[in-house]
């Protein structure tokens, strides 16, 4: 997780998006136990209630079960869940501003497909990049 705050919003909103954007890139997956709220508070000079707070949120929306004396745990289902709540998000909230801007230039959607091919083609090379450059595991 990242270390910086903006002041747009509260920080136990910022942890709780956080843990949301890590199901979703799957860093964290179903059943996977969250970092302790103190060991979190620590690392990021924050205050466990806000951890704490954060951390709720997660539960009140079902995508963390807490399990008295071992901590909070990542629910089944939890990154469909958020992939559906996402989905309808961005296309409500979102996708009328980037039509919009393609309307506006006069994009086809020939040039947006090829945009988004050439894009992945670089992703993937970069990703390669980074891969290669990460040190072996020892046996």
């Amino acid at each position: 997780m990242d270390r910086e705050w903006n002041d747009s919003q509260p920080i136990y909103r910022q942890l709780r998006d956080r843990v949301v954007a890590m199901i979703l890139d799957g860093v964290l997956k179903e059943g996977d136990p969250l970092p302790s709220v103190r060991n979190v508070a620590a690392e990021y000079r924050v205050n466990p209630l806000t951890v704490l707070k954060g951390y709720q949120q997660l539960v009140d929306e079902q995508l963390v079960e807490s399990k008295r004396g071992r901590g909070m745990f990542i629910n089944v289902g939890a990154r469909n869940l958020l992939l559906q709540g996402e989905r309808q998000k961005f296309l409500a909230e979102e996708w009328p501003r980037v039509y919009a801007t393609i309307q506006r230039l006069g994009l086809g959607a020939e040039e947006l497909l090829d945009a988004a091919t050439s894009q992945s083609s670089s992703d993937a090379a970069q990703s390669k990049t980074t891969e290669s450059n990460l040190p072996e595991e020892e046996s």
